[in-house]
């Protein structure tokens, strides 16, 4: 079977799990894990930040964010297909009691400054006001574009004006410096905080990272106790992870195959895949997409819907070049 549902299917490697094994550990609820702490200091760095927290799940990094960010009632700027919107459970209203009022990004989910503009609300006795501005990096639903620096940089200049904090939710954040051809860190030099996850795309079992300044993440710590995230000996799961984030260096490999996918599919007949930025295809099927990705299955296959006539096919570390070049013949032969 060659899956190709999402980056986040990836098996540790030897090397990973030997890590696990091997971990000096610690009550990292403490503060006394060296393995939690030395990645958390190797993330800060690389992401340009003061300072960084594990967490175990990519939205649990967001969610903490806009807890610590806001105080409740107040309203998020989202754009309309963001992740932190469609798919983390109104978790923005239920663990921060927090309005959200959508911006629409266009076909690339690129915030604008004037959608800022336009989206803020100024408190006053009637209203709340904006107290969060959520961007993303790559945009999971547009097909994983890569957001250049400018733009992030000029939405969040925007919402500064105004007094609001920006957190980026950068789950795919290194495919995009990589297909940008920039440091993750140039990314982030605007945001106030920022999420990055080590299980897609860098290929470890478990795990995110929330950076930004010391003081945001000392208050972050206690709302990943909060939110039931306090691990103790959790090096074993965090030495993975050590490993993963130089992972992010081969990404351009994902990118590449994630090319020869989509040129291989546009090629069949009754599909059209979208020119892929990083390492998400998306596919127009004539048939509706269950049906297509029933047959693909059959074939070996694994994909994902995204709309009734749309696909997603998302390349990782697991699935090389040959594999890729399998599976576009085996989708011929649905």
């Amino acid at each position: 079977m060659i899956d190709l549902r999402s980056d986040t299917v990836t098996k540790p490697s030897l090397s990973m799990r030997e890590a696990a094994a091997d971990a000096e550990v610690g009550d990292d609820v403490y503060g006394e894990d060296p393995t939690i702490n030395e990645l958390e200091a190797s993330v800060a760095d690389v992401l340009g930040m003061e300072a960084a927290l594990f967490v175990p799940s990519g939205t649990m990094g967001n969610q903490i964010a806009a807890r610590v960010h806001t105080e409740r009632g107040q309203e998020a700027l989202v754009e309309a297909e963001s992740h932190i919107y469609k798919w983390e459970l109104g978790g923005l209203a239920q663990h921060s009691e927090l309005q959200t009022r959508t911006i629409d990004g266009g076909e690339r989910g690129v915030v604008t400054p004037e959608a800022v503009a336009e989206g803020y609300v100024e408190a006053d006795d009637h209203q709340a006001g904006t107290g969060l501005l959520c961007l993303e990096n790559t945009h999971n639903s547009k097909g994983g574009t890569a957001i250049a620096a400018g733009r992030i940089d000029a939405a969040a200049s925007a919402a500064h004006d105004r007094g609001v904090r920006v957190h980026l939710d950068g789950a795919r954040l290194f495919n995009a410096a990589a297909a940008l051809d920039v440091e993750a860190s140039r990314l982030t030099r605007e945001v106030d905080s920022v999420m990055c996850c080590l299980s897609k795309g860098l290929g470890a079992p478990v795990g995110s990272m929330l950076a930004g300044s010391e003081a945001f993440i000392e208050q972050a710590h206690r709302v990943r106790k909060l939110f039931g995230g306090g691990m103790r000996q959790a090096g074993m799961i965090a030495a993975p992870g050590v490993i993963a984030l130089e992972n992010r260096h081969r990404l351009g490999d994902d990118h590449a195959n994630a090319e020869r996918l989509a040129a291989g599919l546009d090629e069949l007949d009754g599909l059209s895949a979208q020119e892929p930025e990083t390492n998400i295809v998306l596919v127009e099927t004539d048939e509706p997409a269950e049906a297509f990705l029933d047959a693909c299955e059959e074939q070996g296959v694994l994909g994902v819907p995204f709309g009734d006539h749309v696909v997603r096919f998302c390349t990782h570390l697991d699935a090389d070049r040959e594999d890729i070049e399998a599976a576009v013949r085996r989708v011929e032969n649905r």
